[in-house]
């Protein structure tokens, strides 16, 4: 994937300044810290013990995206859940949160203290696309795993030149994919306006969009973009209501899926079926609007929902709405954002328990070596996999449409490597 010209000039500047105060000091200590013996002689153990794995993680706590942020609660739970329990392979886990207000200039500054100040074993989760392009360089340079993080981007999954860096969520190209299946199969005419974030968010899974249903007579016929710091959508939404498509492809973040739906809600003469991107698919975002305006929109998933009933006797859901209960009273366990925290918490937990060796190279080579990796919050058919050439761990989502209170799924499982292939490397 291209990345913007704004994101890749901040990367090579914060990566460029921070190289040249960081390296020697890093690189020292780490070879103090170099403790393992055998086939993991040499390698790094910083933020690792016998006892004892740090892991630090970035989010928008506070700003534009900041509905995002309870995820580090789900993240957080699940950890004090598995301390409880004994730990990660006899492990306590510290979890340090940092706010970056989804800036990507405050996410180099934190990713910076988290390596140097914190002396974290890696970046669990850095939230947002232009923010994780901020640092990526930084920890690749530094040789810190940055596992998991949470942005769709295809960036994370093409390429050598980060190792170090992988993403989790199906990639945005991979949910694309799934929209225009579902629309050249039940819509095979549709007229498609797009509503975008002008970031390589909005421009992957639009680009992924396009792509899928070139040759098809699903036609994107509208397009309009925002930006992350604009105060509402309204006009976008009124220039693609003139479009009289009949389908919306709504690829936005959460404040701007509300004001979508609103504005889609408050337009009579303009009918269209609302697709909504997975990230702005929670009922954090949909309540706002009114359960009653929001009837039928579709969106697609891979985690199972909390607030779906047919998941109340499930074992994973009890014990993460019980440990959220306990260790985030404050946190809305029917908030499929914390569902997310504590699924990629446990992903997370089954490679740190596959790594062959203790060390920031075996973590680096463990979520790189998945193979049809089950984790509970998963939907059934969903698995982690990677490989050589293959660096996307979730590529399977199913769709769901929203009717009375809640998501209900329909339709089977979509594994988009099988349907379209490989994502493009």
């Amino acid at each position: 994937m291209r990345k913007t010209t704004a994101l890749r000039a901040a990367a090579a500047a914060t990566a460029a300044l921070l190289t040249a105060t960081a390296c020697g000091s890093q690189r020292g200590q780490d070879a103090q810290d170099t403790a393992a013996g055998g086939a993991c002689k040499g390698q790094q153990t910083t933020g690792i013990t016998d006892k004892t794995i740090k892991l630090g993680g970035i989010y928008p706590l506070s700003g534009p995206a900041s509905a995002y942020g309870t995820i580090s609660k789900g993240v957080a739970a699940y950890f004090s859940h598995v301390n409880d329990k004994g730990g990660i392979d006899g492990r306590k886990v510290e979890f340090v949160v940092r706010d970056d207000g989804y800036q990507p200039p405050k996410a180099v500054e934190e990713a910076r203290r988290l390596v140097e100040q914190e002396k974290v074993f890696a970046v669990f989760q850095t939230l947002g696309t232009p923010s994780t392009a901020a640092v990526w360089d930084y920890l690749n340079k530094q040789k810190v795993p940055q596992p998991f993080v949470a942005t769709g981007a295809s960036a994370w999954g093409t390429g050598d030149q980060h190792p170090w860096t992988i993403g989790w969520q199906p990639n945005y190209v991979a949910e694309a994919r799934v929209y225009a299946k579902y629309l050249k199969d039940a819509r095979p005419k549709a007229e498609v306006a797009v509503l975008y974030q002008n970031d390589d968010f909005g421009k992957d899974l639009l680009g992924g969009f396009k792509k899928a249903v070139a040759g098809s007579g699903v036609k994107v016929v509208a397009e309009e973009s925002y930006e992350v710091t604009d105060p509402s959508v309204s006009a976008q939404m009124a220039s693609l209501a003139r479009s009289k498509a009949d389908v919306l492809l709504d690829v936005t973040t959460p404040k701007f899926g509300s004001q979508a739906l609103a504005a889609d809600a408050k337009n009579t003469k303009w009918n269209p079926l609302h697709i909504v991107n997975n990230v702005a698919s929670s009922a954090a975002v949909l309540e706002p609007v009114g359960f009653k305006n929001v009837q039928g929109v579709v969106s697609a998933t891979y985690f199972k929902d909390p607030a779906d009933p047919q998941w109340a006797a499930d074992p994973e859901m009890k014990a993460y709405k019980d440990a959220l209960h306990e260790y985030a009273p404050d946190a809305d366990p029917d908030n499929q954002f914390n569902a997310y925290g504590w699924a990629v918490a446990s992903s997370l937990h089954q490679a740190l328990d596959a790594m062959k060796c203790p060390t920031r190279e075996g973590l680096r080579d463990a979520v790189r070596s998945l193979k049809d990796v089950k984790v509970g919050m998963l939907l059934p058919g969903v698995t982690m996999s990677t490989g050589h050439g293959d660096a996307f761990p979730l590529e399977t989502m199913r769709l769901m449409r929203f009717k009375g209170e809640r998501w209900q799924l329909f339709g089977k499982p979509v594994d988009t490597r099988k349907e379209f292939g490989p994502t493009a490397k």
